[in-house]
């Protein structure tokens, strides 16, 4: 079979700066539970993390989603959480109730990390990626990615998820000096998985700071742009040419700054944002990834055909990519995935 070459790739346009028509689409969590052939899959391990650390499997999950629509990217699937687990931490996930790790919410504990055998703990993710990038048409690329160094700590630090990310907070406050070993110790071994991960064969690199909102204006610059602006500048003089895109989903109108000061390429909008503002304030600096509610996928309907439309009509006609506000949810269903990419597949109304 004939291949289109990689520059043909609608994405890599659109991340280049290029206003495609039609936008490309992929969905972030476009792999998981809502498909039932990945729920088969799941079924034959006995964890989540050993679903994300058997490249065979992890391949054929990241390629299920490409079988069924026709999406312009491939996003390997892992966890942001495999970086902990590389350092030495704890992990685990519990069915029903999400990630628990051991918490590490002091000096002593962050000096018990270790990289020494981070690499060999990510290398079923290399090996993940090359399988699937064998699979993949050259015009579609694979997307790997990592959980930005704050998104990151508030796990380390909590010992699992939480509402405000109130435990990493506090330790910021009262010992920043100890934060900022962890954030520092964080960038390193993020910037070499994703660059490894680049090697392997992605052709796109997300950071998601999934928690970027819960850090008042002064904390944000100096726990979210600061780490990804750093993290961006290894990325890039590792793997030279590498788009990398932002997620600071929370960041409201501190996304402005945050796409001025870190030297992403593209960034990821999320629910919240005003369309006028993505088009007026953010889209003429960077490309827009965004930005349709989970949950009006999940209930489908006119308004969801009016949302997306909506969406094209505002964004569509400068460098855009779109994607949900953040991941698809477990009970989305199928035929509603359909619509929505037919629908961004027809072009703006």
């Amino acid at each position: 079979m004939l291949r289109v070459p990689p520059s043909q790739s609608s994405l890599l346009k659109a991340l280049a700066g290029q206003s495609v028509s039609p936008p490309p689409v992929w969905l972030m969590r476009q792999a998981g539970r809502y498909l039932p052939e990945y729920r088969e899959v799941r079924g034959k391990v006995p964890s989540f993390l050993d679903l994300c650390r058997t490249p065979k499997l992890a391949a054929e999950v990241t390629l299920q989603p490409l079988r069924r629509f026709p999406l312009d990217a491939a996003i390997v699937f892992s966890d942001i959480l495999i970086v902990p687990y590389a350092l030495g931490q704890k992990v685990e996930f519990i069915e029903g109730e999400g990630p628990r790790l051991e918490p590490v919410g002091n000096g002593k504990a962050i000096s018990s990390l270790e990289r020494d055998g981070a690499d060999e703990a990510l290398a079923p993710v290399y090996e993940t990626i090359e399988r699937v990038v064998a699979e993949l048409p050259e015009d579609v690329p694979l997307i790997g990615f990592c959980g930005a160094p704050w998104t990151v700590a508030t796990y380390m630090v909590e010992g699992a998820g939480s509402k405000d990310q109130a435990a990493a907070r506090l330790l910021a406050y009262r010992d920043p000096a100890t934060f900022q070993r962890l954030i520092d110790l964080l960038v390193e071994c993020s910037a070499d998985y994703l660059a490894r991960q680049v090697q392997a064969g992605a052709r796109v690199v997300q950071i998601f700071d999934s928690w970027a909102g819960s850090l008042p204006d002064d904390q944000f610059d100096r726990w979210c742009i600061a780490p990804t602006k750093n993290l961006v500048e290894r990325i890039k003089a590792a793997v030279p040419g590498t788009p990398v895109i932002g997620f600071p989903r929370g960041a409201g109108v501190l996304a402005e700054r945050y796409v001025k000061e870190t030297g992403v390429d593209a960034v990821g909008c999320d629910t919240s944002q005003p369309l006028d503002w993505l088009r007026d304030r953010l889209q003429p600096v960077v490309p827009v990834q965004g930005n349709l509610d989970p949950v009006l996928l999940v209930a489908g309907g006119a308004e969801l055909d009016r949302r997306v439309k909506a969406i094209l009509a505002s964004l569509a006609s400068g460098p855009f990519i779109f994607n949900l506000g953040h991941g698809i949810l477990p009970d989305t269903p199928i035929g509603h995935v359909e619509r929505l990419i037919g629908l961004v597949k027809s072009g703006p109304v």
